[in-house]
């Protein structure tokens, strides 16, 4: 079953780094859609596939990433 995964990406600074991570997310197996905001430095990612995978992902396309938690998001968990 899909889940979505939010992500905060500090190191994008432009519409190339939003391309490269957009890219490197769509080609993971498991990932239904991939959404990337350079202004709010974050991804949401539909997927199958486990945190570690997206995160490995976004690494090998030369960026940071860690998982926004439900309660930074302002929800209740």
């Amino acid at each position: 079953m899909s889940k979505v995964i939010q992500l905060s990406i500090p190191g994008m600074q432009c519409s190339g780094c939003v391309t490269a991570i957009e890219k490197a997310l769509n080609s993971e197996a498991g990932v239904t859609r991939s959404e990337v905001n350079l202004e709010t430095r974050s991804a949401s990612v539909e997927t199958d596939a486990s945190l570690s995978v997206l995160i490995d992902a976004i690494k090998a396309a030369g960026f940071d990433a860690t998982e926004i938690a439900a309660d930074d998001k302002g929800l209740s968990a």
